[in-house]
């Protein structure tokens, strides 16, 4: 399958495709190859400029109803569940930027209106998926930890979070919790997203070939993943602003690095 285009009437992939080894120098490659795309699509930071502050934002003003402040940093955090689902646009503007292919903005549109649409669809509900599972076990564990929150302000609730045993069990089982849920994302997406936007390709089989990278490679991918969350925290201070600079090189770069993973 030519790498210009991606033929509709191509068949579904039957089986995950060929995974490479992969090493820290590959990861090292992948960010400066992330970082030059950056660089040349500068004006591309508008849309998750908008997109992810707005987003925190939005997580934050909700959470302060009395009853969901438990749900803060949980709603905060959690977005980056989502984020593979919303760098299908910047894995589409590296695909056509190696091809030489104009990639305008207009372009990190396509892969929801091309040909794999509906396998990115099924990929997206998945992460929707883990998304309201997180939010539905960070709930609970505060409801067993520190209990209700009804009538008091976010001021008592952080007091209550840091200066109580119960609020510290919270913060170390939540913490757990969301590991579980940072590498079942990993490993769901890893390689899947990139994939559906390269190939027509059944979300099934994407999903097991992302699996199988994450498999014959869990040192390096899990390297991966402490690099992505080290960026994310830094770019989400201050105010998430600086997301709109790490986001789309992370998604410049999760393209490269899956042209080293995947046999194509």
């Amino acid at each position: 399958m030519s790498l210009t285009s991606i033929d509709s009437s191509a068949p579904f992939i039957p089986a995950p495709l060929t995974i490479r080894k992969i090493d820290s120098g590959d990861l090292d490659w992948a960010l400066a190859a992330g970082w030059r795309d950056f660089m040349q699509k500068r004006g591309d930071i508008i849309i998750l400029a908008l997109i992810y502050p707005l987003g925190g934002f939005a997580a934050a003003a909700l959470s302060f109803n009395d009853e969901l402040l438990p749900l803060f940093f949980p709603l905060v955090a959690g977005l980056s569940i989502l984020g593979p689902a919303v760098a299908t646009g910047f894995y589409e503007l590296a695909r056509r930027r190696e091809v030489g292919l104009d990639a305008g903005w207009r372009n990190f549109f396509a892969p929801i209106t091309g040909p794999n649409r509906f396998g990115i669809a099924v990929l997206t509900l998945g992460l929707a998926v883990i998304f309201a599972a997180w939010l539905l076990a960070a709930s609970l564990i505060a409801k067993e930890t520190v209990g209700s929150v009804a009538g008091i302000d976010a001021a008592a609730f952080l007091q209550r979070v840091i200066t109580t045993p119960q609020g510290w069990f919270m913060i170390l089982i939540g913490n757990l919790a969301g590991l579980v849920f940072a590498i079942l994302t990993l490993v769901f997406a890893m390689v899947s997203f990139p994939l559906s936007v390269d190939k027509v390709i059944s979300p099934f089989t994407a999903v097991a070939t992302s699996i199988e990278a994450v498999r014959a490679n869990p040192k390096t991918i899990a390297l991966w993943g402490l690099r992505v969350v080290a960026l994310l925290i830094l770019g989400s201070i201050p105010a998430f602003v600086g997301l709109a600079v790490v986001l789309p090189v992370l998604g410049y770069a999760s393209w490269h690095l899956y042209t080293r993973l995947v046999v194509r």
